[in-house]
């Protein structure tokens, strides 16, 4: 199926790199960015197949990176990740194309599922166009 290049977009630091690190271990190819501006800017550089986006972020939140994400790189799948259970904020980011919403702490093999569904659906996708 091939190795899953993600994007990890956190502005809590030890969160990212921790997520980073674990997903490197299990055979990804992970990058950290630390804001949507940061997360915009990587997604021009470099393709990625899953973007893991928190949304409570200062300065561009995950919601307003997502519509970004969307409008410039329709090809990665998006996968919204929050410490505040907000369902406002999930339902929406699925209206606008998220591939998942998962609350954080997010359970590491949850969070795996969900990356290999997201990835599937990438190249499912990429195999109709």
């Amino acid at each position: 199926m091939g190795t899953a290049r993600i994007l990890v977009v956190d502005d809590e630091r030890d969160y990212n790199e921790t997520i980073v690190k674990r997903l490197a271990r299990r055979g990804f190819l992970p990058q950290s960015a630390f804001s949507g501006q940061q997360a915009l800017e990587a997604l021009g550089r470099d393709p990625f197949d899953v973007v893991l986006l928190d949304i409570l972020m200062p300065g561009m939140d995950g919601i307003e990176t997502l519509r970004e994400i969307k409008k410039r790189f329709p090809g990665p799948e998006v996968i919204l990740l929050t410490g505040h259970a907000s369902v406002e904020s999930g339902v929406q980011g699925m209206s606008i194309g998220a591939n998942a919403y998962l609350l954080k702490p997010v359970d590491f093999e949850e969070l795996l599922a969900a990356i290999d569904q997201a990835h599937e659906r990438k190249l499912l996708g990429a195999d109709t166009r």
